[in-house]
């Protein structure tokens, strides 16, 4: 279900002794007290919707308030729908990681990248491997060189306790 994010004060709702009006067409039908332009309304079987309430005098609309709700959401589930999600995919690798595993892990990360999401390649040190880190380092320069062609390096390699890590996102 969606919803406008402020609801318009309608017909009874409205609070002014007189408003500019507005027809169900669009044209400007001039200043009328409160009284006339809902009675205006009345006739033509439409509601009377405060659109501007800061305007001096406050400008009102004739419409079709149910259809106008309707139509607002309809606009904004449509713009939602447009909208594209990041989302962050996690690749998990450690420094003395075989060759044909590489390439399996660099040809998903190919994958999530073409997708358009963003990459951490996550290089987890054990024991006393993190002593050695420039092979970790080598090891995920390695990765960002294999996948240059379509990402780009958004973090330089980074040591975090007993993990590295670097970040890749799909050039533009």
């Amino acid at each position: 279900m969606f919803f406008i994010k402020q609801e318009l004060p309608i017909n009874g709702g409205i609070r002014a002794k007189e408003v500019q009006l507005i027809g169900d067409n669009g044209e400007k039908l001039g200043v009328f007290s409160l009284r006339d332009a809902l009675n205006l309304a009345e006739e033509k079987k439409l509601d009377l919707v405060l659109v501007a309430p800061q305007a001096n005098p406050p400008v009102c609309k004739i419409m079709n308030y149910g259809k106008y709700k309707f139509e607002q959401a309809k606009k904004e589930k449509e713009a939602k729908k447009k909208q594209k999600v990041v989302e962050i995919k996690e690749i998990r690798i450690t420094p003395n990681i075989e060759e044909h595993d590489f390439n399996f892990k660099a040809k998903n990360a190919r994958k999530f990248i073409e997708d358009g999401n963003k990459l951490k390649i996550t290089l987890r040190f054990k024991g006393r491997e993190v002593n050695n880190a420039h092979l970790g380092e080598e090891v995920l320069n390695k990765f960002a060189q294999n996948l240059q062609d379509i990402a780009n390096l958004d973090k330089k390699p980074k040591l975090e306790g007993k993990s590295m890590f670097i970040m890749l996102s799909k050039k533009v």
